[in-house]
């Protein structure tokens, strides 16, 4: 028996380096990368969620995670990615403290692509420019974007015992700026968000909450993803037919 499955779109975003690539493969597979390359432009892995799961609402879903390339090389074109991102995952390297403090850039370039005005240049120039980014409030995005966000910080492995990653997790860090839920783990440890675990509630239940937040964007008629026709084929009997030549 064939079914038709929506789907859900998810942009990873970060720095270059911080680990998006194994952090994708991981959530959509749950094996861990071991020969990761650099992403250029955007590469895509696909997720069956089941939504609501053990409840009488359970119903799967496809989940997209597009895996955005960090480089600043890019920064002008892959604005196209975010066009129709139904959520968010910030992705930071936990020895790495700067990463962390730019989710900031990550969340105005986002906004800025998708033609929000919840700040008002007023110049061009380099410098004021700056100036927007440093004023631009992350609580403000949430309300004007209406995606929900995850934070997810990686290596955390390679942090040291002596150094654990309370350092980025202070008051008014992104996270909670955003209102959103965070998660630090080894991408080279399947165990890390394996069934069961918490850290693997924590990504079930935001994949459920854009799940919901699309659905209520279509209810109300303001659904502004992909065509809510585009949907995905699943075959019960075991295979998975998935096409993203519409990318």
């Amino acid at each position: 028996m064939t079914i038709t499955i929506d789907k859900v779109r998810i942009i990873l975003v970060g720095d270059s380096g911080v680990g998006k690539t194994c952090l994708t493969h991981l959530i959509a597979s749950g094996e861990s990368l071991s020969r990761p390359g650099w992403t250029v432009g955007c590469s895509i892995e696909v997720k069956l969620h089941e939504y609501k799961e053990g409840t009488p609402q359970q119903k799967p879903f496809f989940i997209e995670l597009f895996d955005v390339g960090g480089s600043l090389n890019h920064k002008n074109s892959r604005g196209v990615f975010y066009a129709s991102a139904d959520g968010i995952i910030l992705v930071h390297d936990l020895t790495n403290r700067k990463s962390h403090s730019n989710l900031r850039e990550w969340l105005f370039e986002i906004l800025s692509k998708e033609g929000k005005d919840i700040y008002k240049p007023v110049t061009s120039t380099v410098a004021q420019r700056s100036d927007e980014q440093n004023n631009f409030d992350p609580e403000e995005f949430i309300g004007a974007a209406q995606m929900p966000v995850l934070v997810m910080g990686t290596k955390l492995d390679l942090v040291d015992e002596k150094r654990q990653p309370k350092t980025v997790q202070k008051a008014g860090g992104i996270a909670e700026q955003c209102g959103a839920e965070e998660i630090w783990l080894n991408c080279d440890d399947p165990r890390s968000i394996a069934a069961g675990t918490t850290d693997a509630v924590k990504l079930s239940r935001f994949f459920d909450r854009v799940i919901e937040k699309k659905l209520q964007s279509r209810d109300n008629g303001f659904y502004g993803g992909g065509s809510v026709t585009d949907r995905r084929r699943y075959n019960t009997a075991g295979a998975t037919l998935y096409n993203i030549n519409n990318y």
